[in-house]
This record gives C-alpha cells, sequence and structure tokens, in this order.
C-alpha cells in the first residue's frame, strides 16, 4: 500500500497532509491506540478540525483512497 498512498502524496500536497505510520514505532503505536487501529492497514481520515470522518481498514484501491481524499478537499 506503501507505493499507492506515496504516488498520491503529491497530487494532494497542496490541500491534504498525508502522513504514513509505522504501528510498530513507539509513535505509531500511540497513534494506533489514540484512533482505536487494530489492524493494518489501516486509512483514518481526519478534517481540518481533527475530527475523524472516515477509517478504511485493510488494503484498498487508490480510486478509493482518492475518493476519500477528495470528500476532505
Amino acid at each position: 500500500m506503501a507505493p499507492i498512498v506515496n504516488g498520491l502524496k503529491p497530487q494532494y500536497e497542496d490541500e491534504v497532509a498525508i502522513r504514513i505510520y509505522n504501528a510498530e514505532t513507539e509513535a505509531g503505536a500511540a497513534l494506533a491506540e489514540e484512533y482505536g487501529v487494530q489492524f493494518v492497514p489501516t486509512f483514518v481520515f481526519v478534517d481540518s478540525n481533527g475530527e475523524v470522518v472516515n477509517t478504511l481498514i485493510g488494503e484498498t484501491t487508490e480510486n478509493t483512497l482518492k475518493a476519500e481524499l477528495d470528500k476532505l478537499e
């Protein structure tokens, strides 16, 4: 999934902050706990107010990720 997500970064860099965290690191584990992540990969979409607007669990398509990112714009 990382290549797909990294490929989307340039398309959205001016409008959406895309972050990738490894749940096996201290910072990643803390975020996983904060957002209730139990499975990898999990995509958490947070709006500009810090509110979670959607969560996708498991591998997904580039088009699905784009659709969710477009909702954040």
